[in-house]
């Protein structure tokens, strides 16, 4: 057993696995040795699941030695967001609301998950109910970042980012509405893919806005991305061979993503962009006035549904909430039906004609977050900069969800920031592949 396998990429350790090298119950015993006695076990993980992990590992070793892997992750230990159903495991979605939640089954993904061979190492921490990009969560847990102890580490897969950027996971499954996947991974450095809405089954996901819900994978590697997708829907990962940057047009959005950026993000982005065009893509800066529009109707959009999902559980027991979120999600209640299905008509309208903009291109690029990770002690005292903080670090990363594509965020090389591609829908493999290409020119 090495320790050395907990900063592997994943797709590392299913090589080792297929080469004979690595025991699959030998590695998961190495993370889940890790994770419990980690010093902030307790911050990432809400639970883990070694039972599970040690059967779903021995079933692994056993067909690693007969030859039948199911694929590349057959046998590697990764985390699950805690929205993600378990069976007979509690699912309590970082909320005080859903305490002793304990399903009867496993959602759909990670159903498929664990047919493609991965291996569950537990339930990570999250903001409450999905509903802060920042991951501060005084109820359950706020995860700690890779880079700075005093600041939150982004969310709301905020234990899923810490679990891999910690070494106590080889990739995690999270969620991302709004940013969910991409901020955190930005935040530490890692690899964040957004799929597109409905690619891989929510069924059995406790649901936020189910009208951008989208699950995706935290990864050291866009080549992890891409296997973590295959595994994720039953699917084929992509094939990453031969990607290159020479002769890929990329457009700068300006609208709204390049407005008042922080110090750090900026530099970080434009160190990445001078990367790509020395690796020889063509970059075009262009803006879209629309796109200001469609994020102005966020509250209407996001707010108004989450409310209607959880109005009446949140009514029953308010006190059970951080106030923050409380607040943000009874600010749904202030539109109308008329308000949400006129912000629906003119949202639909501006994706046709950002669709129309963007088509000569082969991804729209954008800084991932225009903030740095924020201080937990002043967020937590004050609420006015929790507010405009966690706007401010959903700002970009929304445009992804709110245009309906997917999207996949980078490293720059600049510690918590992070160049963020934006596709179409069902883009995620040309994604994937601009990525493998991205991520070696910004090494």
């Amino acid at each position: 057993m090495s320790d050395a396998w907990l900063w592997d990429s994943a797709s590392d350790l299913g090589r080792g696995i297929d080469a004979g090298r690595i025991d699959p119950v030998a590695l998961t015993d190495v993370y889940l040795e890790a994770a419990a006695e980690h010093a902030d076990r307790d911050r990432i993980y809400a639970r883990l699941t070694p039972g599970r992990a040690r059967a779903e590992a021995r079933a692994a070793r056993t067909r690693a030695r007969a030859g039948q892997r199911r694929g590349l992750l057959d046998g590697v230990p990764v985390s699950w967001k805690d929205l993600f159903d378990t069976a007979g495991v509690a699912t309590e979605a970082g909320s005080a609301l859903l305490a002793g939640r304990v399903p009867a089954h496993d959602a759909a993904a990670l159903r498929q998950a664990t047919s493609a061979g991965l291996v569950c190492l537990g339930k990570t921490h999250m903001s409450e109910l999905a509903f802060s990009g920042l991951g501060l969560n005084p109820v359950t847990g706020t995860p700690p970042n890779r880079n700075d102890p005093a600041a939150v580490p982004g969310g709301s897969s905020s234990g899923a980012a810490a679990s891999v950027a910690f070494g106590v996971a080889a990739a995690a499954v999270g969620s991302d509405t709004g940013g969910s996947v991409r901020i955190p991974a930005a935040w530490n450095d890692l690899v964040g893919l957004k799929t597109g809405l409905g690619r891989i089954d929510a069924t059995g996901s406790v649901a936020l806005c189910e009208k951008f819900d989208t699950i995706g994978p935290l990864c050291r590697t866009v080549e992890d991305a891409a296997h973590m997708l295959a595994a994720l829907e039953g699917g084929h990962a992509a094939d990453l061979r031969g990607a290159t940057l020479s002769g890929v047009r990329l457009m700068v959005l300006e609208t709204v993503a390049m407005e008042d950026l922080r110090d750090a993000p900026a530099a970080g982005f434009e160190r990445a962009v001078q990367a790509l065009q020395t690796a020889g893509a063509t970059v075009t800066r262009r803006a879209i006035p629309e796109i200001a529009e469609a994020v102005a109707m966020s509250g209407i959009l996001f707010t108004s549904e989450a409310y209607a999902i959880w109005r009446d559980v949140i009514e029953a027991a308010p006190e059970k909430m951080f106030p923050r979120i409380l607040e943000r999600f009874r600010s749904g209640g202030a539109f109308s039906a008329a308000d949400y299905v006129t912000a629906w008509r003119r949202l639909e309208q501006i994706r046709a004609i950002y669709r129309a903009r963007t088509a000569g291109f082969d991804a729209v690029i954008i800084p991932t977050a225009p903030n740095m990770p924020p201080e937990v002690a002043r967020l937590t005292s004050d609420a006015d900069y929790f507010v405009a903080e966690n706007l401010m670090t959903l700002r970009n990363t929304r445009i992804g969800n709110l245009m309906g594509g997917a999207s996949l965020t980078l490293p720059t090389g600049l510690p918590s920031t992070g160049i963020l591609f934006l596709g179409g829908a069902g883009e995620e493999e040309r994604l994937l592949r601009l990525g493998a290409a991205a991520e070696a020119a910004l090494r």
